[in-house]
């Protein structure tokens, strides 16, 4: 009987007691000692140990939250499409296999960091103070952002505060939900002492480790999330979050020695030295590969990008990809010509990989990537026109693949980090907090304090940086969270925008849902086909003329018609919920004084 109890989420409270280490190489940041060379107790014994001990938790165990993550929730917010399914109808249950992965994962990021903390409170060897400080606060951060995933997946979640504490009482499976008010403040007080151990030496975040302005940027998106909770953005309550968000946000915009990286899409790239001379990414996913351990390493790109991208054979993603919807938002079309398509703003491209782009980042070898040619044309990519041209076949039915999460092929990964790609296996970073976020919770807080003409500032600042037209008169809350998706489309964050509005505006949030265009194209690849490719041979661009009538919107069956306030909460995995009922969707949540109840007095 205890075996099958021990197959929930709990179980990672357990298997986090023997901290799992390895070795990897990504410019030294990632190395770690192989599991079966050292003991704890011999371990920890100087200051580089002590930092290493953190870097697997800027990757392994976050590697299964990556489905849900990168396209589950963002075809829940209407950013991506995959047919008719249990995300694009917000019906997703206990038993999605994705959903569980997730949720099983941020247990085990918990618990992983709840195990480090201690192994270095614990440790008896020659590090420094200063050494174990940093590396506790970036533990602390990286625990901070797994409540924050979890209380806006799930709603009420139970607080594992100390994993030895609940493994000695056996009390895996009694644990109580906890009120979201709570886990927010129990969030805070994570987050606060996180700062108080972390350096503000910006070198630091040009490395793309966390030190305090990252962690000061996350509490301050917290203050943002937790200011509507009570259920309106306008409580004395509400303002006083508002005004700690502003400022913690301000702080990290003025001081942190932090910048916009100057070209939106090098944010993205695989070159370090590109995407982290900025500091612009607060936290992200530092992914190995060449490690030989499974979950190291990034594998994104096989569930979202095209089949034949990378020689590896290991790419699925042909039949989902951005939205409709999103690229109204962008205002461009994928039945417009290509030749007639505007862009409004980098960001589009950036984002969103349409028939017609051309990226130098990718194919290397072959001076970029064509989307035309690698369809259509036989001497580009030889399987091309036999795979999908001849059968009328052209990605997803929206007329747009993923752009973000994509490195390429082999070559160049290569030609990047001097390392090979593998299958499903590569090392370009997740960024899932960035700077220009920041300015975005900033330019909402200065608004939502009636401060219209900073937030207006703050806004453009992002706008500018994408090259796209600079509001010149006063804005509104729609222009901000507009702002929000263009910025952050494909990265995790919109569908949780959408969850901390409808703690007080759940209404604005259906009927903003139910007016998506969430369907697909019909007739779209043969138009693409037809266009490039004359008498059976790849011509290229203006082939035929691209008629549009043979394009038609088809919404039937994948617009939403039925939203409901309790669909953005999303249910515990079905086996917690038989295993332990009290984290059931009816279970009652319970109050905790966290500060009273939980401390961090080191």
């Amino acid at each position: 009987m205890e075996d099958s109890k021990m197959k929930n989420i709990f179980k990672y409270i357990i298997c986090a007691a023997v901290v799992v280490l390895f070795t990897v190489s990504c410019e030294d940041f990632l190395n770690r000692p192989a599991e079966d060379r050292y003991t704890t107790a011999q371990y920890y014994q100087n200051d580089a140990q002590v930092e290493q001990s953190v870097n697997y938790l800027y990757n392994s165990p976050w590697y299964d939250v990556i489905r849900f993550y990168i396209y589950g929730s963002e075809t829940m917010c209407g950013n991506v499409y995959q047919g008719n399914n249990a995300y694009s109808t917000l019906t997703v249950n206990g038993t999605d296999q994705d959903l569980k992965n997730m949720s099983y994962s941020l247990w085990a990021v918990n618990a992983q960091c709840n195990t480090v903390i201690q192994n270095i409170l614990n440790s008896t060897g020659s590090a420094s103070t200063a050494a174990k400080n940093k590396a506790i606060g970036e533990a602390l951060a990286w625990k901070a952002m797994t409540y924050f995933l979890l209380v806006r997946t799930f709603g009420d979640v139970p607080i594992i505060h100390d994993n030895t504490q609940v493994i000695s009482e056996a009390s895996y499976n009694e644990q109580n939900k906890v009120l979201k008010a709570d886990v927010y403040e129990y969030i805070v007080m994570t987050l606060e002492k996180a700062m108080e151990l972390l350096p503000k030496d910006p070198n630091i975040g040009k490395y793309n480790r966390i030190d305090y302005y990252a962690a000061e940027g996350l509490l301050s998106k917290v203050y943002l999330t937790k200011a509507g909770l009570g259920g309106s953005i306008a409580s004395e309550e509400a303002k006083a979050d508002l005004i700690k968000a502003r400022d913690y946000a301000l702080d990290v915009i003025e001081n942190s020695g932090r910048s916009l990286t100057p070209n939106y899409e090098d944010v993205f790239r695989l070159e370090p030295s590109i995407f982290q001379a900025t500091g612009e990414n607060l936290f992200s996913w530092q992914w190995a590969s060449g490690t030989g351990i499974w979950t190291a390493q990034n594998s994104i790109q096989s569930d979202v990008s095209m089949l034949g991208i990378d020689e590896f054979g290991n790419t699925w993603g042909d039949w989902k990809g951005p939205s409709v919807n999103l690229m109204d938002l962008f205002g461009v079309s994928a039945d417009v010509e290509p030749v007639l398509r505007v862009d409004k703003d980098d960001r589009r491209h950036a984002t969103i990989m349409m028939f017609g782009d051309q990226y130098s980042q990718y194919w290397r070898d072959k001076g970029g990537f064509d989307m035309y040619r690698f369809y259509f044309d036989p001497d580009y990519y030889p399987t091309g026109l036999e795979a999908n041209g001849s059968n009328h076949q052209w990605c997803c039915q929206t007329g747009g693949m993923y752009a973000k999460h994509i490195y390429g092929c082999g070559s160049d990964h290569e030609a990047a980090l001097g390392i090979s790609a593998d299958r499903m296996c590569y090392q370009l970073p997740t960024h899932i907090l960035r700077l220009s976020d920041i300015y975005l919770v900033l330019a909402e807080s200065y608004f939502l304090l009636n401060d219209e003409p900073n937030a207006r500032k703050y806004v453009n600042d992002v706008r500018n940086r994408a090259h796209a037209t600079p509001y010149t008169t006063a804005i509104t809350i729609q222009d901000i969270w507009k702002e929000r998706r263009l910025e952050l489309a494909l990265e995790g964050d919109t569908w949780y925008d959408y969850v901390r509005r409808s703690y007080y505006d759940v209404e604005g949030c259906i009927a903003e849902l139910k007016a998506q265009r969430r369907g697909h194209w019909d007739g779209i690849t043969d138009v693409y086909h037809d266009y490039v490719v004359k008498d059976g041979n790849y011509v290229g661009p203006g082939a035929n003329t691209w008629d549009s009538s043979k394009i038609s919107y088809n919404g039937t069956n994948e617009e939403l018609t039925n939203v409901t306030p309790s669909m953005f909460t999303i249910p515990f995995p079905t086996e917690d919920v038989v295993m332990n009922p009290k984290v059931g969707s009816d279970a009652e949540p319970v109050h905790v004084d966290v500060r009273a109840t939980f401390k961090y007095d080191f």
